[in-house]
């Protein structure tokens, strides 16, 4: 009785996992021009950034730059190399997301970046098969696959003539796949500016410029497909999904007295998109604000906030409400002899009323001399 109990238990599970499937691949066959695609290389990297709510294009500096605003490159302070890594599990370790970069100095005014991020929920059961031709469930015939997006981004930033401005930009190769069931590449363009007077920073972020595409293939059975017409949705046909650019614009001030510093910035991202739900809100552009603090100590322990995703919901009584999304950080730095720095940043990143992306995050970054 109990051995029945459990595969029925087991078997029910694996019925309600295989939703998963049929969502992505419903999801990928219903929208050509997507406002909110690519959107996992809009979660952001560096438990630094992320401690002060994202609040970075005008004050990104070294290897995460390159994700950030590649302009920064150009600004990595003394190091001639840098390397960041960063791992995080979200929705319960459901997903997974990983990142890895490394930035060299070219020149005295320049450098390049190479970047990589995945995202993915691994290990999906795929029941499609679990039921035999007589009828009969067989559990040897369950597989398991991965739903998993990739994005490379190559990065270059140079100080111009102009003193105190940089421009960078990035190329970026993007590459998504649902198993062996759909599979997707796209390419797009990010460039950047910084400015900096005096105390003053000022940062400019023109997101996918070339309007990003993903460039969608599907590779179904008869049997999926019979599966997807019996459940309601509609089979994929290859497809091409859109990314609208968007312009971050920022400013941020620093303020440095004796081994105090305080570095205060705001970032204000500008959609054209269509209407979104954002604190200003339209048809033809919407707003969305973060800001951020950091203030640090001898310029080897940090304390960090920032607040950002500030949106209206609707709650049960249809009144509204405006909620914001609050993130906490720390970190401190390493000297390792003289020819190396190590920082342990950490971020509490969605401690507010947002559903999603809560998580404690951890990401190491390393600065390397010349000897």
């Amino acid at each position: 009785m109990r051995l029945v109990v459990f595969k029925f238990k087991l078997y029910t599970e694996m019925r309600m996992k295989n939703f998963l499937l049929l969502f992505l691949l419903s999801v990928t066959a219903s929208a050509q021009i997507r406002k909110y695609s690519n959107d996992f290389l809009e979660i952001g990297v560096g438990a630094q950034s992320l401690g002060t709510g994202n609040s970075v294009i005008a004050s990104a500096r070294g290897v995460q730059a390159a994700y950030w605003n590649p302009a920064g490159l150009s600004r990595p302070g003394k190091a001639h190399m840098e390397a960041a890594l960063m791992h995080s599990e979200y929705f319960a370790g459901l997903s997974k997301y990983d990142y890895a970069a490394f930035s060299k100095t070219i020149d005295s005014t320049s450098s390049f970046a190479i970047s990589a991020i995945r995202l993915a929920v691994d290990d999906i059961p795929n029941t499609l098969d679990l039921i035999d031709a007589n009828g009969a469930i067989d559990y040897s015939r369950v597989t398991r696959f991965s739903a998993a997006d990739y994005g490379f981004l190559f990065s270059y930033g140079k100080r111009l003539k102009i003193k105190g401005l940089s421009l960078g930009g990035s190329a970026k190769i993007i590459h998504r796949k649902v198993g062996s069931f759909a599979k997707a590449n796209g390419f797009g363009i990010d460039f950047g500016l910084q400015y900096q007077k005096g105390a003053w920073h000022f940062g400019l972020m023109a997101k996918d410029v070339t309007t990003t595409f993903n460039a969608w293939t599907f590779n179904l059975t008869e049997k999926e497909k019979q599966q997807l017409i019996i459940t309601g949705n509609d089979i994929p046909k290859n497809s091409l999904e859109l990314t609208e650019p968007k312009l971050i614009l920022a400013g941020a001030y620093k303020y440095n007295h004796n081994k105090l510093s305080i570095l205060a910035e705001g970032n204000f991202i500008n959609t054209f998109f269509g209407q979104r739900n954002s604190i200003i809100s339209s048809d033809h552009w919407n707003l969305d604000p973060r800001v951020g603090l950091q203030i640090g100590y001898a310029e080897t322990v940090w304390l960090r906030g920032g607040i950002g995703n500030i949106q209206q919901t609707i709650q049960e009584n249809n009144i509204k409400q405006q909620v914001i999304q609050p993130n906490i950080g720390a970190g401190f730095k390493i000297p390792i002899k003289n020819y190396t720095n190590v920082y342990v940043d950490y971020a509490f990143a969605n401690v507010g009323q947002q559903v999603g992306l809560l998580s404690h995050i951890f990401s190491l970054r390393a600065e390397i001399f010349k000897q």
